[in-house]
């Protein structure tokens, strides 16, 4: 059985990611108001795909790639989106 972080590797393979880095924090978060099951994650992915894109673009980009996990399997995720020609890379 393929483990969360793996497939959501997979779907973010489509950005050819140069850095990716996928946090499980669910532990931390266990028990609280409104989570009814999913992980929670936090990400950084730097891509190519993000060049000349907002951030409001690029964390749309993402959630359509990872759009059937939320929120069942994922109940909250931290993004940090960039491209190679970004300052933070």
């Amino acid at each position: 059985m393929m483990k969360l972080i793996d497939t959501i590797k997979d779907r973010l393979a489509v950005f050819n990611p140069i850095t990716l880095e996928i946090e499980d924090n669910s532990a931390a978060h266990a028990g609280h108001a409104g989570n009814n099951g999913g992980g929670h994650f936090s990400l950084k992915i730097a891509s190519s795909h993000f060049s000349q894109k907002s951030q409001i673009m690029r964390h749309r980009l993402i959630y359509q790639a990872l759009n059937d996990l939320i929120p069942q399997q994922i109940h909250a995720i931290s993004i940090i989106a960039i491209s190679p020609t970004d300052p933070r890379y």
